[in-house]
């Protein structure tokens, strides 16, 4: 799978990073307005989707190899946990409690804990997605090339 035209690529090479950086912004201030880890993840998955799509399989092939899907899904579920813990341990037998300051409301530092927990799901939701995309793309084409198509 090589990829598609240059132009292609050229805009997709501006594009892709500006689709995961607005992602990174949606999990940041998921606090303040609609949205979150959940839907930061599979906006960051959609730009990680676009490259492997436009510059090709072999950048595809490298990831799976080398478990990067897998070693960030596993980080994002034990950083929830280490956090929803941390609640419990630091603010007192509540679990999830809130153990950092809050600031003024409206403001980025207003959400405690919650941004914490937006960047873990974050992480977990768009490298598991991202998991997903890939071995079906893999699978597709090693199906295909087993076909002798």
């Amino acid at each position: 799978m090589r990829g598609m035209s240059i132009i292609v690529r050229i805009i997709v090479a501006i594009l892709g990073g500006l689709v995961i950086l607005y992602g990174l912004y949606v999990t940041l201030t998921g606090h303040l307005a609609p949205g979150g880890g959940f839907v930061g993840g599979v906006i960051i998955m959609a730009g990680i989707t676009m490259m492997v799509l436009a510059f090709g399989g072999e950048r595809a092939r490298e990831l799976m190899k080398e478990h990067h899907c897998q070693m960030l899904e596993g980080f994002g579920a034990l950083a929830f946990v280490i956090i929803a813990l941390l609640g419990f341990f630091a603010a007192g037998s509540c679990f999830f409690k809130n153990f950092l300051p809050t600031g003024k409301v409206h403001e980025l530092t207003s959400g405690g804990m919650i941004p914490l927990s937006n960047v873990a799901i974050a992480i977990k939701v768009g490298a598991g997605l991202t998991g997903i995309f890939l071995a079906l793309v893999l699978g597709c084409r090693s199906a295909m090339f087993r076909k002798g198509k």
